[in-house]
């Protein structure tokens, strides 16, 4: 019977896993000439789980400045979040978070 040996766990092979698991993406929404507010209002409830006043504050902050950060993920939760606001038609983004 063979003993197996296992890969040898460097500092670089350590640093990748723990940095897949940090929320360092953002996931920014976009203003856009299309969405009404009260439906962007209906969306980050319903995919963010937002309630109704959060929701509204980050609705107001699309409106008046251009652009919120709704979420700092990890890359695949942020990805995921991309993917469903955008199946709601909203205009969405991510990027890496600064350190």
């Amino acid at each position: 019977m063979e003993t197996e040996t296992l890969p040898e766990i460097t500092e670089d092979t350590k640093e990748r896993v723990e940095n897949a698991f940090e929320k360092n993406w953002n996931v920014i929404v976009w203003n856009d000439p299309v969405n009404l507010m009260n439906y962007v209002v209906f969306v980050f409830m319903k995919v963010l789980a937002f309630p109704k006043e959060k929701a509204t504050k980050h609705m107001l902050e699309v409106h008046h400045q251009g652009k919120s950060c709704v979420a700092t993920e990890t890359r695949e939760k942020a990805e995921l979040y991309h993917q469903q606001l955008q199946g709601f038609g909203l205009n969405v983004t991510i990027e890496r978070a600064e350190s």
